[in-house]
Parts: C-alpha cells; structure tokens; sequence
C-alpha cells in the first residue's frame, strides 16, 4: 500500500516524519533517506498493530488535503509503499456471479486505474463498509 508523508527539519540534514494518515505514526532519520526508511518501518509496524487489534486502515487521502493543514506548513511531501497486505491474512478464492456488462466495466475501470478486479473489488468492500 502506498502512504503519504511529510518530512521536517531544522537543519537541513535531520528529518522527523509524520504519516498524517495513520495518527500517532511518526519516525525520523539522519539523512533524507535513511528518514523515509525510518518511516517504512514505523508505518509496518503501526499497520500491523492496527489490523492485529482488529482495525481498518484509515483510506489515503489526497496530499493537497493535507497540505491545507498548518500542523504540516513547510514539509517536504513524499509517498512511500510499504507492504502492509501481508497482515490482512492468505488471500481466499471465491465464486461470485456479476452481470457480464458491471465485469468488463470493472475490469475496464480496475486496469486504467493499474489495480486488478480482485484489487478493486476488496477496495469497493472495504470504502463500502466504512
């Protein structure tokens, strides 16, 4: 999964990260890099303390949202891929029965938007049961 965050420093060489996304997940590093790696892993972490305690990962919202937020003024805006999917649990096969016409605009839809069907239909699920 892909998470947005913003990067601070006070010297130009430190950086302290916030993932608005995910309260209360935060990180830093020396450098620019080693602070983004630093941020992988406390986002691993915190995804991983959520769905163990049985919560959904907030949704990602758009960075220009957070942009607008003066807690965030100044940051240096990233978005980094951590591999969050291996805490949902082993991934099921199902038969279910669709319209042939709602398919191919799924599949129509999933594949301009680079996801799978089965991507897009457990993101459906999930902004569904919000």
């Amino acid at each position: 999964m892909k998470f947005t965050v913003v990067l601070h420093t006070d010297d130009g060489t430190r950086y302290g990260v916030i993932v608005p996304d995910l309260p209360g997940c935060f990180s830093g590093g020396d450098t620019l890099d080693a602070a983004l790696e630093s941020a992988q892993e406390a986002i691993d972490l915190h995804a991983e303390t959520l769905i163990e305690d049985g919560a959904d990962l907030p949704e990602r919202r758009p960075i220009a949202e957070h942009q607008a937020n003066p807690d965030y003024a100044g940051g240096v805006w990233a978005v980094v891929e951590v591999p969050v999917e291996k805490y949902f649990g082993p991934a099921e096969k199902i038969n279910i029965t669709l319209p042939r016409v709602l398919l191919a605009r799924i599949d129509d839809y999933a594949r301009a938007h680079g996801a799978s069907r089965s991507g897009f239909l457990a993101q459906a699920a999930r902004q569904a049961m919000r």
